[in-house]
């Protein structure tokens, strides 16, 4: 039995957990395995503009709680990308506003491995300009060298995964289209130039942040829908694509 095999009754946020542990403690672990499957947004870190829009993710954590049957702690934790802790969290946020500066060594292997290993890292522009998008390349090949960006299909089970999603979503709209880099059959990393934190993000009085153009509140609500549908797939990955569950989704969406 391969040493990947052996882990597989623990799911895949188990064995990015295992990852982390001293074999003897893996057991241990499993069993209280309830006690931390809570999904727990990890924002990384880094040298430039790295948490542009900070109240995006709590409000998508309420939007899961209330539209999902996912358990969701509404405060995101900061780690920068070669902190161990990144390994309990199967859902990771990288935005940013303008350029920064490379990652270091160690935060290049470390996310090498998290994204290997079954981590998911969500890419969010928030100005969608080149200087950011240069800076998340450039890293990404280092990360990632022998996976380049390619434009996510229309037809990915990304966008079924909870809703059916024909159209972008953000605060605005950049690119008609998310880019991803693929590990074997499943999308590590997902990049959107749309802003969606800004069209997610709430202020403590409960008034939206940034007005979201040129779709408005529609264009909000497909910012939101893909976010769901982005944490259905971080922690589910393909359960939806097959054909069986095609009818309930249209009866669902009608």
């Amino acid at each position: 039995m391969t040493e990947a095999a052996s882990l597989s009754p623990l799911g895949r946020r188990g064995f990015l957990r295992a990852l982390t542990l001293p074999a003897v403690l893996w057991a241990r672990r499993a069993a209280a395995f309830g006690e931390t499957s809570k999904l727990v947004f990890a924002v990384l870190r880094h040298g430039g503009i790295w948490q542009p829009r900070e109240h995006a993710l709590r409000k998508l954590a309420w939007e899961l709680m209330d539209r999902t049957s996912l358990e969701v702690l509404p405060q995101p934790v900061v780690l920068a990308a070669s902190d161990v802790e990144l390994f309990y969290h199967p859902f990771a946020y990288f935005a940013g506003e303008g350029e920064f500066p490379p990652l270091s060594e160690a935060e290049v292997r470390a996310l090498r491995r998290y994204l290997q290993y079954g981590g998911f890292l969500l890419c969010d522009s928030a100005d969608g300009g080149e200087r950011f998008d240069g800076s998340l390349r450039r890293d990404l090949a280092r990360i990632l060298p022998d996976s380049p960006f390619a434009r996510v299909a229309a037809e990915h089970v990304l966008y079924k995964s909870f809703y059916l999603i024909d159209h972008q979503g953000g605060r605005q709209i950049v690119k008609p289209y998310l880019e991803a880099i693929t590990v074997g059959r499943r999308l590590a990393v997902v990049y959107s130039r749309n802003d969606l934190g800004g069209a997610w993000a709430r202020d403590d009085r409960g008034e939206w942040e940034y007005d979201v153009v040129p779709g408005g509140e529609r264009q909000r609500e497909q910012a939101f829908r893909l976010g769901v549908n982005l944490a259905m797939y971080a922690t589910c990955l393909d359960y939806k694509d097959d054909q069986v569950h095609l009818p309930f989704i249209l009866k669902r969406r009608r």
